[in-house]
């Protein structure tokens, strides 16, 4: 993940101020976007990693659902006004903090946690994507390796048959030759193309075989000298 992005819903203008201030004496710091609950609008959710909402003092119903049907992280400093039983019962996904001393402290552990936590499920996915990208890679070359026995006999036939026929130079027009020739050629550039991968395996092989006697232990190579 990038720079993360917090967005600071708060109709408290300390707030913001000093959730931020805070959070300078943290290591990373992330980029913030502040608003007010008449001001939010779906933008600025959708623009934001996480959502951080104090100031509070009764359920704005359109945010509240916006962001319970989101798939972002909330953080909700809950004021002494407010139920917290009712709050998790109907905002199950909400992180729910009561306002109390030491609460700044508190939201900013538990924010820095959850964007770390964000960050690390962000490059887990990106691993997983590239190792099924290897895979699909891996398949295609394994297959195409598997199959080179069988190009190689159709183009021993092509390429046979090709130079037969142009060693007949009166039984063709020129232009039924031009494209024999072409067939031959094209069929030389793929046989070589079908050696590559032959070369390819011999030198896959070869990497792992001294990568396997690398990592054996010192008693095995002996014993296999």
């Amino acid at each position: 993940m990038s720079q993360p992005s917090v967005l600071i819903v708060s109709d408290e203008p300390e707030f913001a101020p000093t959730i931020m201030a805070r959070w300078q004496t943290e290591r990373s710091l992330p980029a913030f976007l502040l608003t007010s609950t008449p001001a939010w609008n779906d933008s600025l959710v959708a623009a934001c990693d996480m959502v951080m909402i104090a100031g509070v003092s009764q359920v704005v119903a359109p945010l509240f659902k916006c962001l319970d049907e989101s798939v972002k992280p909330v953080v909700f400093l809950v004021p002494d006004s407010l139920e917290l039983q009712k709050l998790r019962s109907d905002f199950p996904r909400f992180m729910l903090v009561r306002d109390h001393q030491g609460w700044v402290d508190v939201l900013v552990a538990l924010a820095t946690e959850t964007l770390r936590r964000l960050d690390a499920n962000a490059r887990a996915r990106r691993a997983e994507q590239a190792l099924a990208q290897a895979e699909s890679h891996a398949m295609l070359g394994r297959y195409m390796l598997d199959m080179r026995h069988s190009l190689n006999n159709a183009l021993t036939s092509v390429l046979g048959n090709a130079e037969l026929m142009l060693l007949e130079p009166g039984a063709f027009t020129a232009e039924v030759r031009d494209q024999v020739a072409t067939i031959h050629t094209m069929a030389l550039r793929i046989h070589d193309i079908v050696q590559r991968f032959s070369r390819m395996e011999s030198e896959i092989k070869f990497a792992a075989q001294s990568h396997s006697e690398m990592q054996a232990p010192p008693s095995r190579l002996a014993a296999a000298r």
